[in-house]
């Protein structure tokens, strides 16, 4: 599992000229699976994620999380974070199956629900135009298969 964290200030997702997601203050996820992944391997990043400090306390210090600030995510399902470029153009065959990715992506978003955190989310499988204003600007990447 990859996710990469974008710290935002706005952040919001249309399908078909309709905002369908959008947060203030907060996390932009992308977020993609691989093969073995499971909800054990999720269980881990949501709790990553949601403790993970980086805005600023009074000292100007990354000493806070996201549950510190009331800040909220705007989940994105991304499949592509697996590409593979054996040359111009990306393999994606280290991407999780369609369906068993879209099961992860929804009990990751419920996890995260359930850590009372406000989540918004794209649509699973859709064209997506995402925009954000990045504060910070500050991006973390997080791999299951190193960063656990």
């Amino acid at each position: 599992m990859k996710v990469i964290i974008q710290r935002v200030s706005t952040s919001s997702v249309e399908i078909n000229k309709k905002i369908v997601g959008k947060i203030d203050n907060g996390y932009m996820v992308l977020v993609s699976f691989t093969n073995g992944d499971t909800k054990k391997i999720v269980n881990k990043m949501v709790n990553k994620i949601v403790n993970l400090r980086i805005f600023e306390d009074e000292n100007d210090k990354l000493n806070y999380s996201l549950k510190d600030v009331n800040g909220s995510i705007l989940s994105i399902s991304q499949f592509t974070l697996y590409a593979k470029l054996n040359g111009r153009r990306p393999s994606f065959t280290d991407a999780l199956n369609y369906k068993e990715a879209s099961l992860l992506y929804d009990y990751f978003n419920e996890q995260l629900k359930n850590e009372e955190v406000h989540v918004e989310t794209g649509v699973f499988g859709e064209d997506m135009k995402v925009s954000l204003i990045n504060d910070g600007p500050i991006t973390i990447i997080i791999d299951s298969k190193y960063d656990f």
